[in-house]
């Protein structure tokens, strides 16, 4: 009887274990088993409540650990500025990102959400994270190997941080500097974006040889997945109106705004974003057409298509108006990811009924899921969900801050050089008794990196993270018996008075994003002409414009000896002295036309009516001083 009763035992834990085995092999789970395998088993497993959670995505402000368990959310942002605490250090970062995380990992299924971020100069939320030269900046170097190693630079500091995904790059084509985006633009001209593009294997890891067109790649977790926006025509609005209507030709449209998209998607982007602005009237977040028509069966692209921010709200002319249409022509559109981000219970419950009553189909719904967790499991989320603090030395390492240097020296284009060709003025001596420096900007590492920094309208100051100020620079570039004097606003009596060698004179723009950049005028900051006006009318003077876009300077520049365009450089302020004291020569080329007048504007290469002050691909060039 004892020798029953035990193999009776026996035989019932064999079958407990067996059946255990059975029920923990999960095909989802396994890496072994092919991409589409995966895919289809979590699928089939998915309740309706599953599967919307992960076209869900929320800003860190309203989540919580339970929060990402009870709505199965699949995604989380910071949009800028949005940051766990001020000053926060890259384990700050990591110990919020998991916390989240585990929430995820906590549901039924355990499917890891996914973390998004703006990098778009840098990782340039986080606090001493490298602040890389805006993407006009870059566009005016010609240099894609650079920015790919930008883009790998990036990708390791938002890992450092825990974070795997970034809404970057922006691939569009700016068509008129009065857009307050067109310093995220890399040129007016396609070509120059296309090339550009080469940030995307930079930020994702090289895709290999025989991988599927259109399939996303991400090669482990030094590398994030990226973003290549705003779909489609956001360069080209009327009048660089933010937002607003792109008035073009479809053949226009395939020809100008369209092509660095076949590029990205070639290069295994994950994710693409649309654009808050109209095509002929059309908002492009309800544009089927483009988004499921031309993007997903023309173009074959495999990865997920995300909004922007609050994007479906703005479909109604009034935004959220009327969210259940938003939701219900978003969705349809061929939208899979919606960034809510904040009032994520709404559009859960519009979704849901939208689906219960027909008004979106089960297909399109389970399309989006299966984009979604293609990108989780091509980037191995799900065997390795949880970050350390294995990188966070990167973040603002020396070798990247050499790189951003690199990129600054490369980005300024020289469009003025002494009287004539033989009297130039740059490269400047090191040595000379007494040196002026001027402007609002010599001395403001916030100007000097414009928006999108640490918080999203850019800031002020010396102190917002860690760099290196074009004051300081010169200050350590010059010869050791070199006096330098700052004065911001000087007035022409005291420069005439104090016998200087020369002046360098650093001006222009403020910091802002977005819309609130926009400008009919295109003029620099208050102050900007009257220090122009009084320095180089006292002594022979190098003006160093820090602007997002060509602004208005032909008034001004007869009186200029030297000028150059710094674009807006981030935080390696020596990438500027590098280059203006002759340790580097000039060899940046305008990515953009630099206009005479804001009236003649749109005015792109190769229209009827150019007339520029400066053209297209211009840029002088000097001579590194050799070393004696």
């Amino acid at each position: 009887m004892a020798k029953a009763t035990i193999f009776l035992v026996g035989f019932l834990i064999l079958h407990c274990w067996v059946a255990m085995a059975e029920a923990e092999y999960l095909k989802y789970k396994d890496p072994k088993q092919p991409l589409n395998t995966r895919i289809k088993d979590l699928v089939g497993r998915m309740s309706l409540e599953e599967k919307v959670g992960q076209m869900v995505q929320i800003d860190r402000t309203v989540a919580s650990a339970d929060v990402m368990k009870k709505y199965y959310i699949g995604s989380l942002l910071s949009g800028g500025g949005s940051v766990p605490k001020p000053q926060a250090s890259a384990k700050d970062w990591v110990d919020m990102v998991n916390e989240f995380q585990k929430g995820a990992l906590s549901t039924r299924l355990g499917i890891p959400m996914i973390y998004g971020i703006d990098a778009v100069h840098g990782h340039n939320n986080v606090y001493k994270a490298t602040i890389f030269p805006h993407n006009i900046g870059l566009g005016a170097t010609r240099d894609p190997q650079l920015v790919k190693k930008i883009g790998e630079a990036t990708a390791l500091e938002a890992r450092a941080t825990g974070i795997p995904y970034v809404f970057a790059p922006c691939i569009a084509v700016c068509r008129d500097p009065r857009w307050g985006r067109c310093y995220e633009s890399y040129s007016e001209d396609h070509t120059v974006v296309q090339s550009m593009t080469e940030i995307i294997p930079g930020l994702q890891g090289d895709i290999p040889s025989n991988s599927p067109k259109g399939v996303p790649f991400v090669a482990g977790n030094k590398k994030v997945a990226a973003c290549a926006k705003h779909f489609v025509g956001d360069g080209g609005t009327t009048k660089g109106i933010n937002e607003n209507n792109t008035v073009v030709s479809r053949h226009e449209l395939l020809s100008i705004h369209m092509p660095a998209y076949y590029n990205s998607i070639i290069q295994g982007v994950s994710t693409i974003m649309v654009s808050y602005s109209s095509w002929n009237g059309e908002k492009m977040h309800a544009n089927r057409d483009l988004i499921t028509g031309f993007l997903k069966n023309t173009l074959r692209f495999r990865g997920f298509v995300i909004s922007d921010f609050q994007g479906i709200d703005r479909i109604t002319s009034t935004p959220h108006a009327n969210y259940t249409y938003s939701i219900q022509t978003a969705v349809n559109a061929g939208i899979d990811m919606i960034m809510i981000p904040y009032n994520y219970t709404e559009f859960i419950d519009g979704i849901t009924f939208l689906v219960k009553n027909n008004a979106i189909p089960m297909s399109r719904i389970d399309d989006a899921v299966k984009r979604i967790l293609r990108v989780k499991f091509v980037m191995g989320l799900f065997e390795n969900p949880l970050a350390d603090y294995s990188l966070v030395d990167q973040l603002g390492s020396q070798e990247h801050r050499e790189l951003a240097r690199e990129a600054v020296r490369k980005s300024l284009v020289l469009l003025k050089n002494g009287e004539n060709a033989d009297k130039p003025l740059l490269p400047l001596p090191k040595k000379a008794s007494k040196i002026l420096v001027a402007g609002s900007h010599a001395d403001n590492l916030g100007y000097q990196c414009g928006g999108w920094t640490i918080e999203w309208q850019g800031l002020s100051g010396n102190h917002i993270t860690s760099g290196t100020t074009i004051l300081s620079a010169i200050k350590n570039t010059v010869d050791k018996d070199t006096d330098i004097i700052y004065k911001e606003y000087p007035d022409l009596d005291y420069v005439k008075s104090n016998n200087f060698s020369y002046a360098i004179v650093v001006v222009g723009e403020k910091p802002y994003a977005e819309t609130s950049g926009d400008s009919l005028n295109l003029t620099i900051s208050s102050h900007g002409y009257d220090t122009i006006n009084n320095v180089c009318a006292g002594v022979k003077c190098v003006v160093v414009l820090i602007t997002g876009r060509p602004v208005v300077i032909q008034p001004y520049l007869d009186k200029i000896e030297g000028l150059v365009a710094a674009w807006l450089p981030g935080s390696e302020g020596h990438g500027v002295t590098d280059v203006l004291f002759g340790d580097y020569g000039f060899s940046g080329k305008l990515s953009r036309t630099w206009f005479k007048s804001v009236d003649q504007l749109p005015m792109n290469v190769g229209d009827s009516h150019y007339d520029p002050l400066f053209p297209f691909g211009f840029g002088l060039t000097t001579q590194p001083y050799k070393a004696t």
